[in-house]
């Protein structure tokens, strides 16, 4: 397995990090950890795209990440020369997400099935809702799904790849709890969102001061990452977006609480499993 961090920025605009989202390949293909903006311009770097997925994994639907979910969407049904659903994992509210974007997408669709005498199908997904129990299982992997915690949001949740002896963990946005925990057991990469508490407060807005309270901040994740005995902890999703020169602040923070290997991850970065 490999994991290829597509886009590693957060809601704030950032010309050098694309939204959240994070590529897992494996034996069976390539599995997409939620769509935030530029995914497929981040995915066409990294050599996959929207034909290539073999599941989109949505952790929760704050905007940031699903915004171009119908990007997915579309181009996999535009770049198909036969019907290929496009098979969606979610928690309750995924299904009514999809059927909304088809719907948003009606105008769209609508001028392609005219222009195109060889598309004679429409954009369609396969849904699966859960908040916890395996999601997807094959004879090579397996992605089970645990329930976060990112009140108000409600439901979310996190995803664990297994393929074999080795795992990857997805934890979406959340503060420390049990289902991520139960997740993260054993695990050899954990890719997590985070904070800088310290930076925020500093910065004293209300509007990013609320966002403390539903994120975990970087000792959170690496006490997390610690409780789990996870190998490797991918920081992403980072909140406010470091410059090149202060990430070794970030791996500080993290290396106060967590002994294995701590990875800053931009745009791109690749975790070998």
């Amino acid at each position: 397995m490999e994991v290829v961090i597509l886009g590693s920025g957060s809601p704030l605009p950032d010309p050098n990090r694309a939204g959240p989202s994070t590529l897992v390949r494996t034996e069976i293909g390539d599995l997409l950890f939620d769509c935030g903006r530029g995914v497929l311009m981040r995915a066409a770097a990294a050599q996959s795209g929207a034909g290539a997925f073999r599941g989109v994994f949505v952790t929760h639907l704050h905007s940031d990440h699903i915004t171009d979910l119908n990007d997915v969407f579309t181009s996999r049904w535009v770049m198909s020369f036969a019907p290929s659903p496009l098979a969606v994992y979610g928690p309750e509210g995924t299904r009514r997400l999809v059927e909304l974007t088809e719907q948003m997408l009606e105008p769209d669709i609508g001028y392609r099935l005219e222009h195109h005498d060889d598309l004679t199908w429409r954009p369609s997904a396969e849904v699966v809702e859960i908040e916890s129990g395996i999601a997807l299982d094959t004879d090579a992997v397996q992605v089970l799904a645990e329930p976060t915690v990112h009140a108000p949001v409600h439901p979310t949740v996190g995803f664990r790849v297994q393929q074999g002896e080795r795992s990857v963990v997805i934890a979406g946005d959340t503060i420390p709890c049990e289902g991520l925990d139960k997740l993260c057991l054993g695990a050899d990469v954990l890719v997590h969102t985070v904070l800088r508490r310290d930076l925020i407060e500093a910065i004293g807005i209300p509007r990013l001061l609320d966002t403390i309270d539903y994120h975990s901040d970087v000792a959170d994740a690496a006490r997390t990452a610690t409780r789990g005995g996870v190998r490797t902890l991918v920081l992403t999703h980072l909140v406010p977006a470091p410059a090149p020169e202060a990430e070794h602040e970030w791996v500080e923070q993290a290396a106060a609480h967590f002994d294995g290997e701590i990875v800053i991850a931009r745009d791109l970065t690749t975790i070998p499993v």
